[in-house]
């Protein structure tokens, strides 16, 4: 078959959707098959030399015949012409004639008549947390994510809870939804390289304080601020919270809230992907009291890194972390306090859940999804 798939947001973006693509598209290429896949991305602005890594990366590891085609364009832009002002110049105009095309990433190109679709929706929290996004984004995205679920022929949920919600919010047919988990990668592993905590303690200026780690784009879903305020009243002295994410949106009261804690809260901002797995592996406890989280990969990858792990009881984290996380209510700042408290302080509980996170991160790799993923694709 002729597969095409949507590549850009591993173009463009380094974590996110973007690391998911790049993960799951990999390894969905190593699997040797006589599919014939090409990768459509919009590269406009982005270095060329950035842009020929990734190709060569992938020519390096793919076991199928594979093409690569690209626009000058942005992905702004293509959203524009595409989902606001709707022009229907189908993806294959670009790709070449196709049987199927996938797309990991919310949203659908407009398609010939014949190719058959296929959509992964990672979550719905703009439907569920409106007042935590843009007017104008939770506008567009209602739109053109729902019009994209209704087009296409299949879907794949990042979880059980983000299927749920599939069928009751956007009132998806069940038979037409599937959940893929994400994986972890092998390099999020326990053992540490040499000097590793050294070189990102000096790259980050973290200093040799021991540290609470937290993970994902500054926006008000991630909770940041109720994080801070149950950090700020652990009873213990000479520990930090490290707070890392790129900015997203509506993220000033994050930043005032970890201001008024200047010598123990840092908001590192962006943080390279080959450091992620020292990170881990060095911090005291890793938290994700988020309100909303379509998988919430973060915290698989910390416990395979052998690290402890608070997070939220809902959306998809108590089906992610199994019991091998402590779970709390992520509106109840006394409770995310106590549950840090207990995960820092009691050493036999943190050998507990240390070994618990292992075991549990083991069970989610990206061979398995892929192989899911290309039943998926042959079953269409």
């Amino acid at each position: 078959m002729r597969i095409g798939i949507d590549y850009t947001a591993a173009a463009r973006q380094r974590a996110g959707i973007g690391r998911y693509t790049r993960e799951l598209v990999g390894a969905l290429l190593a699997l040797p098959t006589s599919h014939h896949y090409t990768l459509f991305a919009a590269v406009g602005g982005l270095p060329r030399a950035h842009w020929q890594r990734e190709i060569d990366r992938l020519r390096a590891t793919c076991h199928s015949q594979l093409a690569i085609r690209t626009l000058p364009l942005s992905d702004d832009w293509l959203a524009r012409l595409w989902h606001r002002l709707r022009l229907p110049i189908p993806v294959e105009t670009v790709t070449g004639p196709l049987d199927i095309f996938y797309s990991p990433d919310f949203v659908l190109p407009p398609t010939r008549r014949g190719t058959r679709t296929l959509l992964t929706v990672h979550d719905l929290s703009f439907l569920h947390y409106p007042e935590h996004f843009v007017p104008k984004l939770v506008q567009y995205l209602t739109h053109v994510v729902t019009r994209s679920v209704a087009r296409a022929d299949q879907v794949l949920a990042d979880s059980e809870a983000t299927h749920a919600d599939l069928l009751a919010l956007l009132g998806t047919e069940p038979e037409k939804v599937a959940v893929l988990y994400s994986g972890v990668d092998a390099r999020f592993r326990p053992q540490p390289e040499p000097g590793e905590a050294e070189r990102i303690r000096a790259r980050y200026s973290i200093g040799d304080r021991p540290y609470v780690l937290s993970l994902g784009t500054l926006q008000p879903r991630k909770n940041y601020c109720r994080l801070i305020q149950a950090f700020t009243r652990l009873p213990l002295a000479d520990l930090q919270l490290l707070i890392a994410g790129r900015k997203g949106w509506l993220y000033e009261n994050i930043l005032a809230e970890a201001e008024k804690h200047p010598d123990s809260v840092r908001v590192l901002g962006f943080v390279d992907d080959k450091d992620l797995p020292a990170l881990y592996r060095n911090a005291g406890l890793f938290a994700l009291p988020s309100l909303y989280e379509g998988f919430g990969l973060p915290v698989l990858e910390a416990m395979a890194c052998g690290a402890p792990v608070v997070c939220s009881d809902v959306s998809s984290l108590p089906e992610v972390a199994g019991d091998a996380a402590l779970l709390i209510d992520p509106l109840n700042t006394e409770e995310l306090t106590a549950a840090m408290g207990r995960a820092l302080g009691d050493a036999g509980l943190r050998q507990e859940m240390t070994s618990k996170g292992l075991a549990q991160a083991a069970r989610f790799t990206w061979e398995k999804a892929a192989r899911q993923l290309l039943d998926t694709l042959n079953g269409m």
